[in-house]
């Protein structure tokens, strides 16, 4: 049996005008993980009051993986990755709290409790983990932790949005540096402190979780893009030596701003890439194609389950609609 192990979380980093797509307004963008979760455990945000939409229309990545959850068992437990705004989804405490703009000396203060809190619970699971993350900034604070660690060669950055914001956010991450007196790889061999320092809250429950985990033998599958890339990398920082994989969409494959190739021999990781045959028929597929949003919410590690399990992509684009159809009322 495999669980789904969804951390979701803030960081004031996304707040920084034109680093994210995951929501229409900025002043909902904190809703947009608390609403990921409810729609992969109701179907639809039931107390959040946002539907996750990028400002051109691209539901959220939670689409999918909902649609993939109601066609196969696929068990979910949500983390409180630091949530700024209230779910109705069910949520495990690990003493997350919101992170802050990474342009600050200590945007995750409580990184190391965390990470522990989340290691001593990835130790308690014995059931094959997916661990998936819901965070808007998320790649911008990945590329902070990368680069903390010195291992950004090794990996590059996504987007959710279709034209990549590089230079903004390396800027942002260089203010972050300077704020918190470091030098690229500055936290080599030091993974809670790069979080602590350039990080998010979704990254030390993600890093604690996986290196628990692996330290009992549960196989450990990262379902996402950089971030997840980010998580290997803070794991292996760790010493953490178990086998672990990553499964990704094929939006992060041919993203030209990031090498899984490179990222796999860096983190010794075990690749997984999944096509869900988006195509123009529907509204739902056609800001994926254009190159938004890519993933998020477990999407990529969802579709590798689906595809394991023998479930027709069809079967997959027919829910998704279906959902997306529901969202939207």
């Amino acid at each position: 049996m495999t669980r789904l192990v969804l951390a979701a979380g803030t960081t004031e980093t996304a707040a920084i005008e034109g680093l994210s797509a995951a929501g229409t307004d900025g002043d909902l963008l904190v809703h947009t993980p608390s609403a990921d979760a409810e729609i992969l455990e109701y179907g639809k945000p039931v107390r959040a009051p946002v539907t996750p939409v990028s400002p051109a229309g691209c539901p959220t990545p939670a689409v999918v993986t909902r649609a993939v959850r109601e066609r196969l068992d696929l068990p979910l437990t949500v983390v409180d990755a630091g949530l700024a705004k209230p779910t109705a989804a069910g949520t495990v405490t690990v003493g997350a709290t919101p992170g802050r703009d990474i342009r600050e000396e200590e945007p995750v203060p409580t990184a190391y409790g965390v990470w522990e809190a989340a290691r001593q619970f990835g130790r308690a699971l014995d059931e094959d983990l997916l661990l998936a993350e819901t965070v808007p900034g998320g790649t911008t604070t990945a590329l902070g932790v990368l680069t903390a660690l010195g291992e950004t060669d090794a990996t590059g950055v996504s987007s959710s949005l279709a034209a990549n914001p590089l230079d903004l956010k390396r800027e942002v991450v260089a203010a972050g540096l300077d704020a918190s007196d470091l030098d690229a790889g500055s936290c080599a061999g030091q993974p809670r402190r790069a979080i602590r320092r350039m990080g998010d809250p979704t990254a030390a429950v993600l890093g604690g979780l996986t290196v628990g985990a692996l330290e009992t033998d549960t196989p450990v599958t990262l379902a996402g893009g950089t971030q997840l890339l980010a998580v290997a990398a803070l794991a292996r920082h760790a010493d953490a030596d178990g086998r672990l994989s990553l499964a990704t969409t094929s939006f992060i494959d041919a993203d030209p701003n990031v090498d899984l190739s490179a990222a796999a021999d860096a983190f010794e990781l075990d690749v997984t890439v999944t096509d869900p045959g988006f195509d123009e028929s529907h509204v739902a597929f056609e800001r994926y194609l254009a190159g938004e949003a890519k993933e998020g919410v477990g999407m990529g590690g969802a579709l590798a389950v689906a595809d394991a399990a023998g479930v027709p992509m069809a079967d997959v684009r027919d829910g998704v609609i279906s959902t997306y159809e529901r969202l939207l009322g």
